[in-house]
């Protein structure tokens, strides 16, 4: 590979130059192309691109960090090889939820649905967002005019009849959300069980998916809107348990223990077998004391409910819904992928 594929590579196609954008742009929407040739416009000493990786490996000071980071994802890939995922005993069903927005709540659940469902399990993401962010990631559609998770709960639809198969990854579905669930809130409030309209949705296509002889979903995962309203109330009442991601800054602390207190409501009165199971860290940036300091705090007052693994802020990461895609597939290699491996591994064998 010379240097300018290889700098092509990690581009994405709407930062190409000139006005061939607009064209990369509707190209990559068709065909979803991971790459695109820079090579006229992005120049490379001669130097650089004749060096062969040996001879950079002989100039490479095992000692940086660089070369610690490394060897310490080669370590954490190593134990994650041919590691095979236990099912669980029944459906297990996840809230993502925490109110406050740009935490990762999205991010977390495609990427960790999409790394189970890698690993052969079959997963159902349920997008209850409008912004649909969760089924952009999945590459589903949920532009207007289509069936949604709207129906579902407003219009009394069969989930069955909403649900969409990822087309990047085996046994993964995702119910995607659209622009009219921006209005369900008050459709909702006058509704007669309005509490209760996703449980019912989702115990329904569960009996149907037995009846047609599908296999049984191990996990559902349930994406919220950055708010705790009905749609999220919702969300509390179909699932048994609830994934907080948490960023590690202060601001996204001081949210937690409101969250905590809707939760403690939501089981006394609506959903006794809800209980917090997971707590991630999302966004964590190793250089700095506040990053670590966080981390700790949460570790400290949640013990048994945060996970071992950390995920980083990782451009990969970012970058991935732009393709419609999960970093799982977008960048296996990348920390970002490794990181949410861990996460899900470790989730799976809780």
């Amino acid at each position: 590979m010379t240097s300018s594929e290889a700098v092509s590579q990690r581009i994405p196609p709407f930062m190409s130059l000139g006005s061939a954008r607009s064209d990369v742009w509707a190209n990559k929407l068709d065909n979803q192309p991971k790459s695109v040739d820079l090579g006229a416009t992005v120049s490379v000493s001669r130097e650089t691109s004749t060096k062969t990786l040996s001879a950079l490996d002989d100039d490479f000071d095992h000692g940086s960090p660089i070369a610690s980071q490394l060897a310490s994802e080669t370590k954490r890939r190593e134990r994650l090889l041919g590691r095979k995922l236990p099912r669980p005993q029944k459906t297990r069903i996840l809230t993502v939820a925490n109110q406050k927005g740009g935490v990762g709540k999205t991010t977390t659940t495609v990427n960790v649905a999409a790394a189970l469902a890698s690993a052969g399990l079959n997963v159902l993401v349920i997008d209850i967002d409008p912004q649909g962010n969760a089924s952009t990631a999945l590459g589903v559609p949920h532009h207007a005019d289509i069936d949604s998770i709207y129906d579902v709960l407003i219009n009394d639809f069969a989930l069955a009849d909403v649900v969409a198969a990822c087309p990047d990854i085996d046994n993964l579905y995702c119910a995607p959300a659209t622009i009219h669930l921006a209005g369900a809130e008050i459709e909702l409030v006058s509704l007669v069980a309005r509490e209760q309209r996703l449980r019912r949705a989702i115990e329904e296509y569960t009996k149907y998916r037995e009846a047609e002889g599908e296999p049984r979903l191990d996990f559902i995962f349930i994406d919220c809107p950055p708010s705790l309203g009905l749609l999220t109330v919702n969300a509390f009442c179909a699932a048994n348990e609830v994934m907080i991601p948490i960023q590690c800054e202060y601001y996204a602390l001081e949210g937690l223990s409101q969250l905590l207190k809707n939760i403690e409501m939501i089981q006394k009165h609506l959903n006794s077998e809800l209980v917090v199971s997971t707590i991630l860290l999302t966004m964590y940036d190793g250089r700095t004391n506040l990053a670590a300091h966080v981390a700790a705090d949460v570790r400290e007052h949640f013990p048994k409910q945060v996970l071992q693994a950390l995920i980083p802020r990782s451009v990969r990461i970012s970058e991935a819904p732009s393709y419609q895609q999960t970093v799982m597939t977008y960048d296996p290699s990348s920390t970002g992928a490794l990181s949410y491996l861990e996460a899900a591994a470790e989730l799976a064998e809780r």
